[in-house]
C-alpha cells in the first residue's frame, strides 16, 4: 500500500534525531482499500448493534462501571501494572484488603480520569483542554505521578525506550514542534471533513501517541480519547466501548503498528484498529446480551423468596452489579439488615448459586463474589 510522510527524523543541536511532524492530517489523498472499507462498515454494523443491545441493559450505569474498570485494568497493564480489575473492585469495598498491590492506584486513577471525562463531555467539547483535564485527573496525586506535570503539555524533551534521546527507540517532537503538531491535532479534532468518523477516531489516537505531549501518562491518555471521541460523535449513545483490552491482547503488535505509523504505514495501523472495533464491540454485544439473560435468571431465583426477603435480595444483587466482591458490611448497607440478617441473606444467595466465597485476606474476614457475573466481563 501507499506510504505517507507523516514526519521526519531531524537531528537537534544535542546530538540526538527527533519526530518532526510533516502537517496533518497527511498530506495526499488517503484513498481507502475495498478491505478497510469494508471493515469500516462491519465496525459501524456492530457499533450499531451494541447501541441497540444497551438499551436492553436495566440499571445502564451500574453495568458500565464493569467496562470501564475492565478499561483501566487493561490500560493500565500496558504500561506495567500488575494490580488486576479485581484488585480494584475491592479496593472499592466498605472494608477493602489491606494487602492489595499499591499499583492499584493507576487503576483507580483510570477509573477516576473516564468517569470524569464522560461527564465533562456534558459540556465541554472534545478538545485538548478535555485532554489536558483528563490527565490532570489521571496523575493528580497518582503513585506513577512523579515528574508529570498533571493537566501540563510538556516543557522539555522526552523519548521512549532508552536512557536518554540518543539512544532512544523514539524520540516525539520537541517542544515548538509538539505545539505545532496539537494545534493540527486539534482543528482536526473539529473540522467539518470527509473523513469517516472511525478512522478520524483510528488516526487521533495514532498521532496524539506520536506527539506524546506529556512526561507521563500519554498511552492511557490517548486510549480514553478514543471512547471520548466516539461518544461525542454519536457513534455510541452509551460509552460502553473501550479498545485497552484489545490492545493488551495484541500489545506487541499494538506497538509495532504504531511505530510503522511514525513510517508513514497509515493503512497497517488503521486495519488493526478497525480489527479492534469489530472485535471489541462484538465482545461486547455478547456481554450485554449475557448480562440481561444472568440478571433475568437470578431475579427468577429471587423472586421465590417471601416477599420481604425478596425486596432485601433485590437490592443486593443490585450492589453486586456495582460491587460484584462484597464484604458483611457491603451487603448491610445493601440491604439495612442487622449483621445476622445479612448474613442469613448471603447464605440465601450461597444456595441459590449467585454468590460464592471468596479467599479470605486481610483483617475484615470473609468476602463473597457474583462468579458468573465477574465471569462475563473476562476476555471472550
Amino acid at each position: 500500500m501507499n506510504k505517507f510522510v507523516i514526519g521526519r527524523l531531524v537531528l537537534q543541536p544535542q546530538g540526538y534525531k527527533a519526530f518532526i511532524p510533516e502537517g496533518f492530517p497527511p498530506r495526499g489523498t488517503l484513498e481507502l482499500s475495498s478491505r478497510v472499507m469494508t471493515k469500516h462498515t462491519e465496525a459501524v454494523r456492530l457499533l450499531g448493534k451494541l447501541d441497540g443491545i444497551t438499551e436492553l441493559l436495566p440499571d445502564k450505569d451500574l453495568f458500565l462501571l464493569m467496562f470501564i474498570r475492565k478499561d483501566a485494568a487493561s490500560s493500565s497493564q500496558i504500561e506495567g501494572t500488575n494490580a488486576t480489575m479485581m484488585d480494584a473492585i475491592e479496593s472499592e469495598n466498605t472494608e477493602p484488603r489491606l494487602d492489595l498491590p499499591d499499583d492499584v492506584d493507576d487503576i483507580l486513577h483510570y477509573i477516576k480520569a473516564l468517569n470524569y471525562g464522560l461527564k465533562r463531555m456534558e459540556e465541554l467539547p472534545f478538545s485538548l483542554r478535555l485532554i489536558r483535564e483528563l490527565h490532570k485527573k489521571l496523575m493528580s496525586n497518582a503513585r506513577s505521578s512523579h515528574n508529570a506535570y498533571p493537566g501540563e503539555f510538556r516543557r522539555s524533551q522526552n523519548w521512549i525506550g532508552g536512557t536518554r534521546p540518543d539512544n532512544a527507540r523514539f524520540v516525539p517532537p520537541p517542544v515548538d514542534a509538539m505545539n505545532k503538531a496539537l494545534d493540527e491535532l486539534e482543528k482536526f479534532m473539529h473540522n467539518d471533513d470527509a473523513f469517516l468518523p472511525l478512522i478520524k477516531a483510528g488516526l487521533l489516537h495514532s498521532q496524539f501517541e506520536t506527539i506524546h505531549p506529556f512526561n507521563d501518562g500519554n498511552g492511557r491518555t490517548g486510549r480514553i480519547m478514543i471512547t471520548m471521541f466516539l461518544w461525542q460523535k454519536k457513534l455510541l449513545e452509551m460509552p460502553i466501548l473501550y479498545l485497552s483490552s484489545y490492545f493488551k491482547k495484541h500489545q506487541q503488535t499494538y506497538y509495532e503498528k504504531l511505530n510503522n505509523y511514525h513510517n508513514g504505514d497509515i493503512f497497517g495501523w488503521l486495519d488493526f484498529f478497525l480489527d479492534g472495533i469489530i472485535e471489541t464491540a462484538s465482545s461486547s454485544v455478547k456481554t450485554c446480551a449475557a448480562i440481561t439473560k444472568l440478571r433475568e435468571a437470578d431475579m427468577i431465583k429471587v423472586q421465590t423468596l417471601n416477599r420481604t426477603a425478596s425486596e432485601a435480595t433485590v437490592k443486593i444483587l443490585e450492589g453486586l452489579y456495582k460491587m460484584p466482591i462484597a464484604g458483611i458490611a457491603d451487603v448491610i448497607k445493601w440491604s439495612n439488615y442487622t449483621p445476622r440478617g445479612a448474613y442469613k441473606a448471603i447464605e440465601r444467595l450461597i444456595d441459590m448459586k449467585i454468590l460464592y466465597p471468596a479467599k479470605s485476606s486481610g483483617a475484615y474476614g470473609q468476602k463473597w463474589f457474583y462468579k458468573n457475573y465477574i465471569d462475563l466481563f473476562d476476555d471472550n
